[in-house]
């Protein structure tokens, strides 16, 4: 397996400061791969460095997810699982839930570990994480402890830095929307004439006072305000909505599905069953709209949710990324036929998009006090310093922006120049007609194309004995992310060939016979294009259907 450039980065940065240091965090966002990372890390110091290592994660479904991905990418290492369940520490790498393996009885039978992985690291100075870290460095000063994570500033401002001493690397969210592999948002703040009184909510020791919050927002004509400006906005799209607080979770619904919007909503309180089917009724279709109070604000995601409700405001911008992402995923339609996601919408209703700004997070290591200042701005009329959510400057009266009006935030921010994925891929991607519509690129194992039809970007794949499949449609640069990933997976960097000298060379007289005979004439025809043209000369019918089954399902 080929991991992207990019990651091919941070994991080189990651290995080179674990040697360096003995300890690191390595942060990138939902989407980055950060299990494949941890994996190829990992995988490349069992070359020289360590015999022994455990992946810590606190949900089960984590562990299995971790161990899945791990033997993808190093199919020469064993691995063995410690929960509650199964015990056992036999594999080259043990995946252990930190619930479990933090209790003394269990720490006793903990092998001397080499390496210790943190998933989900913004976690790792909870008592449980505590105990499993400082017991693996008193068995093994020398042990290496490595860190990974989407939001690595902690809600209780609590640092990091009592664990690890650096930051690796950072790989950003502008990057995978840059490169393709998340969908851009498009923030738009809603203002329904309660900012003032929401700048003026208290915050407890760890949020806003939701209780307040609810107040404020959870009245029938904001309810109403809402689903009518999401009616104009993203009307059709699957969406869901962060509230304050249970009863302003279930009023919210109430509106939807009054006007004629099925909705439901979910909360903490629920049993699981119930909490499941709740969530099965949205990613089923029964209902368009779910509407939650701090449940599925982080380790849940339903790709072809298109549309972000923000209702309520977050102390902590971690909060805010974790709510936004739940949109941000592409689309894979062999999961979810017929649908094509070009971005994701994001409503505001609250403060959250004023105060935090854009989407990237400057790690900062260090505690932080409790009573820090608000972020404020400069006022560009006078010169004054003001609240960053402040509409109006008290002192000279300068507006930012009129009531009741929308305002779309982070253009800027996500309109970026394309990464060239085309040179930095592993695979040459040749332009078959040089029109810059239809692409393919081959390996030994695997073929995939981008190609535009009707308006849009389809990306296919396929494989010898395999019927071609439909990888993604929408953006060209989601099409192209999506095809270099489906070759990583079936080629290496020995077959991946980009820069094999036999490439370049005269397409063969073997496969001249089976192309045109315009191609006998084409004198700058590469053995490469040559094979491409053939990839594409025998599975034309079959590229054709999988792109069709895909719109029409």
């Amino acid at each position: 397996m080929l991991l992207r450039p990019r990651q091919k980065e941070l994991v080189a940065n990651t290995v080179a400061a674990l040697k360096e240091h003995g300890n690191t965090l390595a942060v990138a966002p939902t989407g980055a791969g950060k299990t494949i990372m941890l994996s190829a890390v990992l995988g490349d110091l069992f070359k020289d460095d360590i015999s022994k290592a455990c992946v810590l994660a606190h949900r089960d479904e984590l562990t299995v997810q971790n161990q899945t991905k791990f033997k993808r990418v190093n199919p020469h290492l064993s691995t063995s699982v410690y929960n509650a369940s199964i015990k056992t520490w036999h594999g080259d790498v043990t995946f252990a839930m930190v619930q479990t393996l933090s209790r003394e009885s269990n720490l006793a039978t903990m092998p001397v570990l080499d390496a210790l992985v943190i998933d989900e690291a913004h976690h790792a100075r909870a008592d449980s994480y505590l105990r499993v870290i400082e017991h693996s460095q008193k068995v093994n000063p020398a042990v290496k402890l490595l860190g990974m994570t989407a939001t690595p500033n902690r809600g209780d401002k609590l640092g990091l830095r009592p664990i690890f001493s650096n930051v690796a690397d950072q790989i950003t969210v502008k990057e995978l929307i840059a490169s393709g592999h998340l969908v851009p948002p498009r923030t738009f703040v809603m203002d329904v004439g309660v900012r003032d009184e929401l700048n003026k909510v208290r915050k407890t020791a760890l949020d806003y006072d939701m209780g307040a919050v609810a107040n404020i927002m959870n009245t029938l004509p904001i309810n109403d305000a809402v689903v009518k400006h999401w009616q104009e906005k993203a009307g059709d799209r699957k969406t869901v909505v962060f509230c304050s607080t249970v009863k302003h979770a279930q009023d919210v619904a109430a509106s939807f599905n009054a006007a004629g919007v099925p909705a439901v909503f979910v909360h903490g309180d629920m049993s699981e069953t119930e909490r499941n089917n709740t969530i099965a009724a949205y990613t089923s279709g029964e209902a368009q709209v779910i509407v939650n109070v701090a449940v599925l604000t982080e380790g849940w995601d339903f790709p072809p949710t298109a549309c972000v409700v923000l209702l309520r405001p977050s102390s902590y911008k971690s909060t805010m990324v974790q709510m936004i992402g739940r949109g941000l995923r592409t689309i894979d339609p062999n999961e979810h036929p017929g649908v094509v996601k070009k971005d994701c919408i994001v409503l505001d209703f609250g403060t959250a998009s004023l105060i935090h700004g854009a989407l990237e997070q400057e790690v900062d290591l260090d505690d932080h006090n409790q009573d820090g200042d608000a972020p404020y701005k400069d006022c560009p009329e006078c010169g004054a310093s003001v609240p960053i959510a402040t509409r109006e400057c008290a002192l000279c009266g300068y507006v930012w922006e009129s009531a009741n009006t929308s305002k779309t935030l982070g253009s800027n921010d996500f309109v970026m120049t394309e990464i060239d994925l085309l040179k930095r891929s592993s695979f040459l991607w040749c332009d078959l007609n040089n029109d810059d519509r239809y692409f393919v690129a081959t390996g030994f194992n695997a073929w995939a194309g981008v190609f535009h039809k009707d308006g849009d970007w389809h990306a296919v794949g396929g494989r010898k004995n395999e019927q071609p499949k439909l990888l993604a449609s929408g953006e060209r640069i989601v099409c192209f992310a999506s095809a270099d990933d489906y070759l990583n997976l079936f080629e290496s960097e020995d077959t991946a060939h980009k820069t094999r000298s036999w490439l370049h060379q005269p397409a063969t007289e073997k496969q001249l016979q089976y192309l045109p005979p315009s191609c006998r004439h084409d004198y700058n025809l590469t053995r490469y294009k040559a094979s491409a043209l053939m990839t594409m000369q025998f599975n034309r019918q079959a590229i054709h259907s999988a792109i069709n089954s895909g719109r029409a399902a």
